[in-house]
């Protein structure tokens, strides 16, 4: 059974930083892609950020490029998501899933929600202005 879990919300006043980790178990992590998402309050849930099996390839979406980066630790199973210079509309439930193992480069389709079949529950990011 996969399990996917979240922390290093919280709130923070504009500006300031924050940096999320997603823990997973139940897979062989080094293979999989991996992403965040993140989903407003009335939004549709969308892409933040992709990082390939081996974190060599990552790409972000264009309201969050130059702000945030991710990482990956394959020993730790663990993916992180260092968010600088937060703005209150980067305020969400931000999501940690696993793509399926067909999918590997973080292509342009990647925040495609149908690729991730394994979800964390999410966590509370709020900026405050």
């Amino acid at each position: 059974q996969v399990q996917v879990v979240e922390s290093g919300g919280g709130l923070v006043q504009a500006g300031g930083s924050l940096r999320l980790s997603c823990t997973v178990s139940g897979l062989s992590f080094a293979e999989h892609q991996m992403a965040w998402f993140r989903q407003a309050p009335g939004k549709e849930r969308e892409g933040v950020s992709c990082i390939t099996p081996s974190g060599k390839t990552t790409s972000y979406g264009e309201s969050v490029k130059g702000r945030f980066t991710i990482s990956r630790d394959n020993g730790a199973n663990t993916i992180f998501l260092q968010m600088n210079s937060l703005k209150p509309e980067d305020t969400g439930i931000y999501y940690c899933a696993t793509a399926a193992a067909l999918y590997g480069y973080c292509s342009a389709s990647w925040p495609t929600l149908g690729r991730y079949p394994n979800w964390g529950q999410g966590t509370q990011v709020t900026v405050s202005s």
